[in-house]
Formats: C-alpha cells, sequence, structure tokens
C-alpha cells in the first residue's frame, strides 16, 4: 500500500540534506523514523500499564472479588 507524505518546505529540505549527508533516502530515514516511534510509543504505552497495575493493586484486586 502506498502513501504520499506531503512536507512543508522546511520540513522537505531538512529531510532531503539528512539524507544526502548520510547517504540514505528519503523513504529510508521516515521509515526509521516511523519505526522508532512505534517503538517508544509502545514502550510507553506499557509503562503506563505497569504503572496503573502497580499504584491501583488493592482497586484492582477489589474488583475482582
Amino acid at each position: 500500500m502506498g502513501l504520499t507524505l506531503r512536507l512543508n518546505g522546511d520540513d522537505n529540505a531538512k529531510l532531503r540534506e539528512t539524507a544526502e549527508r548520510e547517504s540514505r533516502s528519503m523513504h529510508e530515514i521516515v521509515v526509521t523514523a516511523l519505526r522508532e516511534y512505534f517503538a517508544r510509543h509502545d514502550e510507553y504505552r506499557a509503562k503506563k500499564v505497569r504503572r496503573f497495575l502497580a499504584e491501583d493493586a488493592e482497586l484492582l484486586e477489589l474488583l475482582t472479588l
């Protein structure tokens, strides 16, 4: 499945400059950035769940009775 990504002029220029400097494609940089974002988001969500379970263990115990 394809995706069209529309960037403003400044972001597009920065992406192009980064790609040239790192000898990578713009596509590769965007895909890598998305994967890193997803990984951070998944870890953030997991930490929130662990924190909730730890902080509200007593409440959860009451709810399961």
